[in-house]
């Protein structure tokens, strides 16, 4: 039996269960965690937006980002323990429509209408490893990310059982967003250790591009995330009552 995992982004799963993954594998699960947007994209070409983002990793092309944050990934799962799967589906920032237009110039939005057949595509993709008696988590989609929501609705369409997990940081700054997505579902706590905490903090740091558009700092990210840690001493999950 496995844990899954499924993370929009190559830092989300660590942002938003790192300490429960890190005890879970201390207590003897496999725990594995697959990453859906992070594909190289098919063009070098970037839209200004991505190359905005660029700028602040401290990045050049679409490659090197792609490359240097699968690097993060492996680092911060090692720190977990958890075992990583990249699919290859590019990020919003890199996606364009069928006339070729930059899909995205936030991230913040409803999905384009050009990608209605996107979650087909990846729960068709997710289906292909998925085995009957895996425990599958996604994320909410609080803070409503483009790609958060399209993973989410390719996750609703597999008809295996569900857990969810809030999504870190986004929670932080749009708590009125929680009660909507599990209103009629049944939550539970699952204690997370000071050594998952810890290890939590860590995994997290290990994604250094994406600490500064996160957080303020390295400092205030362990601050924010003990904060978060401390309202349960763990994480809540939900499932449909």
């Amino acid at each position: 039996m496995r844990w899954i995992y499924l993370s929009p982004h190559l830092d989300d799963a660590a942002l938003s269960a790192g300490g429960w993954i890190y005890d879970q594998i201390r207590a003897g699960n496999s725990v594995e965690i697959w990453t859906v947007m992070c594909g190289v994209p098919p063009t070098t070409e970037l839209s200004p937006f991505a190359q905005a983002l660029h700028y602040q990793w401290g990045m050049t092309t679409a490659e090197e980002v792609v490359h240097g944050r699968r690097r993060e990934d492996v680092h911060a799962a090692a720190v977990l323990g958890a075992t990583t799967h990249h699919f290859d589906f590019p990020d919003c920032i890199y996606r364009q429509g069928r006339n070729g237009d930059w899909l995205y110039g936030d991230v913040f939005v409803d999905p384009h209408p050009d990608e209605a057949d996107l979650p087909a595509r990846i729960a068709e993709t997710i289906s292909a490893r998925l085995k009957p008696d895996d425990n599958l988590l996604c994320q909410f989609s609080i803070g409503k990310h483009a790609d958060h929501i399209l993973v989410r609705r390719a996750a609703e369409l597999l008809t295996h059982p569900l857990r969810y997990v809030v999504d870190i940081p986004y929670l932080f700054n749009t708590p009125e967003q929680l009660p909507p997505h599990t209103a009629g579902m049944k939550a539970t706590v699952e204690r997370v250790s000071e050594a998952g905490l810890a290890s939590w903090q860590e995994a997290i740091e290990a994604y250094a591009s994406q600490i500064s558009s996160l957080f303020d700092s390295p400092e205030a990210m362990r601050e924010q995330i003990r904060q978060y840690w401390a309202e349960n001493r763990g994480i809540r999950l939900w499932q449909p009552a």
